[in-house]
C-alpha cells in the first residue's frame, strides 16, 4: 500500500515538476550525452529484435551541433540471431523554441554486421528535445537511411533506403 501511495503521489508532482523546469539553452562548447533505443517482436513473442543508441555531440555554436553516434542491434528470428551496429557522424541545425528544441540535419558513417553488407550510409534526419529538468532532456528522432559503396551509388541507394527512429534521454554538460 505505501509503495502504491509513493508512486500514485511522484506521478502527482510530476507535472508541476516538469512545468516548473526552466531551460538552460546549450550554448557554444557544451556538450551532450543520449541515451536510447527500441524494439520490436512478432505477435507470439518468439522472435524479435532490440536496438541501444548513444550519442556524444559538441555544440560548435549555439545553433550548429556535431555528433559522433553508435547504435548496436540484436535480432532473433527464424533465420538466426544477429548483430549489427552502426558508427555516423551528424551534423545538426538546432531551433530555440524554449523547453521544445526542434533540430533537422544530416549524418554519415559505416553500417556492419552479421546480417547487413558493411557499406556506407548516410541520413537526413529531424528531431525534437523536450527539456523536463535544466539539463535533461527526452528526445524523439527520424532518419532516412541510404546504403551506398561509392558516391556512384547514392542515387540508387536512396531509392532503396529505410527509417530509422530512436526515443530517449539526453544530457547537457
Amino acid at each position: 500500500m505505501f509503495r502504491k501511495m509513493l508512486f500514485v503521489s511522484a506521478l502527482a508532482i510530476l507535472p508541476a515538476t516538469v512545468a516548473s523546469a526552466q531551460v538552460r539553452v546549450p550554448m557554444q562548447g557544451d556538450w551532450e550525452i543520449r541515451l536510447g533505443g527500441g524494439g520490436s517482436n512478432n505477435q507470439d513473442f518468439n522472435a524479435g529484435s532490440f536496438n541501444i543508441d548513444g550519442s556524444l555531440g559538441y555544440y560548435l555554436s549555439k545553433q550548429l551541433e556535431v555528433s559522433l553516434r553508435q547504435s548496436v542491434s540484436y535480432g532473433d528470428n527464424n533465420n538466426g540471431t544477429a548483430w549489427n551496429g552502426s558508427t555516423r557522424v551528424a551534423l545538426d541545425l538546432n531551433f530555440d523554441l524554449g523547453k521544445f528544441q526542434p533540430y533537422v540535419g544530416a549524418n554519415i558513417g559505416f553500417v556492419y554486421g552479421d546480417s547487413v553488407s558493411d557499406t556506407w550510409a548516410a541520413a537526413p534526419e529531424a528531431g525534437v528535445r523536450f527539456y523536463v529538468l535544466d539539463r535533461t532532456f527526452i528526445f524523439g528522432q527520424a532518419e532516412y537511411q541510404f546504403f551506398f559503396r561509392d558516391s556512384g551509388g547514392i542515387g540508387d541507394g536512396f531509392d532503396n533506403g529505410q527509417f530509422v527512429y530512436s526515443l530517449g534521454i539526453g544530457f547537457n554538460l
